[in-house]
């Protein structure tokens, strides 16, 4: 808590958190600092962290007193979202500021959509039916867009956007296009890498006006635009070939293909990208993109594609197998809300602490897992081993 307290957006964040309890009787630094050291320690539920504040180890997570999972509830269903998530854009402003990303030539922004949290009923406005092949309810599931910083060695999450059973991804993903380059600047990133999704002109239109360029995955979704470009690679040989690694990758590039008709693009730009691996198997991808060759390489605009499997790998993944990420600790929207927030948040301060700050001098980046039991040794917890 001492490393996080070196961000300005954090100590901000304690001093004024939003807190819309009445006459509350623990104060809402101390519960918002045990919501983040509980993740930090990989707790999912609010129980597990009502036993770390009510064991001898309190005192080395810095927490003053002890309170129930109840507490943590009724904190989290009254706390406003929007002061954690102008936190989270401050510790990435700030990270910036300290040249985090100084190695990097290019910052992207990856937006993705997932589901996290299941019940058997409607408890809450977020709440979507889960229908078997009959149509049948048999389920409620929530859903929810992430935002990550991707290409640049951190991925940090910092902004979630949920939505309900009249919302879709594609539309929670434009409003947290918008929030996100808001809070962080329109200069902060230079790119926005999606899936196929998100490869309509409305979307490429409101990213060109928040000052982005767009790398989407090119699918069926495009056919006439899909099946030029799969004519066109499949007559000549690779523009370009070089080694990934182990992967020796091929690379098909053209910028003069037309647009579809809603699109205000002069050109589309395209670029395939076939990856053989050692074992035989190969990856093959379209993307479109409005970057120029003059602006950006094939190679880097292959780079900026790989870069939006970050968001999947190490946003999701690691949320939900590490941080309970699809646990409902409380099935309230805002204390879901919340919820995820902090753990973004959380993934966020860990990654620039065990990244950039402990990497210093001639050691090795420490693993994840390692950071995770030097923690919960030093609060002399025994690690849980799976």
């Amino acid at each position: 808590m001492r490393y996080a307290a070196r961000y300005t957006g954090w100590k901000r964040y304690l001093s004024f958190p939003g807190d819309g309890r009445v006459r509350a009787r623990i104060g809402a630094a101390i519960l918002a600092q045990a919501l983040l050291v509980g993740r930090l320690l990989r707790e999912a539920s609010f129980l597990a962290i009502e036993a770390l504040v009510r064991s001898a180890t309190r005192r080395g997570m810095g927490i003053s007193r002890p309170f129930g999972d109840d507490t943590l509830g009724y904190f989290t269903e009254r706390l406003d979202p929007d002061r954690l998530r102008e936190a989270a854009a401050a510790i990435v402003r700030q990270a910036k500021r300290n040249k985090a990303f100084e190695g990097s030539r290019w910052i992207g922004l990856a937006l993705d959509g997932t589901g996290a949290g299941t019940s058997r009923e409607k408890k809450c406005e977020w709440c979507r039916p889960m229908r078997n092949q009959k149509k049948e309810i048999v389920a409620y599931g929530h859903k929810l867009v992430m935002i990550s910083i991707v290409g640049t060695g951190l991925s940090l999450p910092f902004d979630v956007e949920p939505y309900g059973p009249n919302d879709s991804e594609y539309s929670a993903g434009q409003r947290l296009l918008r929030r996100g380059v808001a809070a962080l600047g329109v200069r902060f990133a230079d790119y926005v890498v999606v899936d196929g999704e998100f490869a309509t002109a409305p979307f490429l239109h409101a990213a060109g006006d928040l000052g982005l360029k767009t790398v989407a995955r090119l699918k069926g979704n495009l056919p006439e635009l899909y099946e030029a470009a799969r004519r066109r690679f499949a007559a000549g040989t690779a523009h370009q070939t070089f080694q990934d690694g182990s992967d020796r990758v091929e690379i098909w590039d053209a910028d003069d293909f037309d647009p579809w008709q809603t699109l205000h693009w002069q050109t589309v730009r395209v670029v395939r990208y076939c990856q053989h691996k050692p074992d035989g198997r190969t990856v093959e991808a379209y993307w479109l993109t409005d970057f120029s060759s003059k602006q950006a390489g094939s190679k880097a605009i292959y780079r900026m594609a790989k870069s939006r499997w970050e968001i999947e790998n190490e946003g999701f993944n690691d949320a939900k197998n590490r941080y309970g990420f699809g646990h409902i600790c409380h099935h309230h929207a805002n204390s879901l809300l919340i919820n995820w927030l902090v753990i973004a948040l959380t993934m966020t301060l860990e990654r620039l602490y065990r990244i950039r700050y402990l990497h210093r001098g001639k050691h090795a980046v420490m693993q994840p897992v390692a950071l995770y039991r030097l923690l919960r040794s030093s609060l002399s917890i025994p690690p849980d081993s799976s």
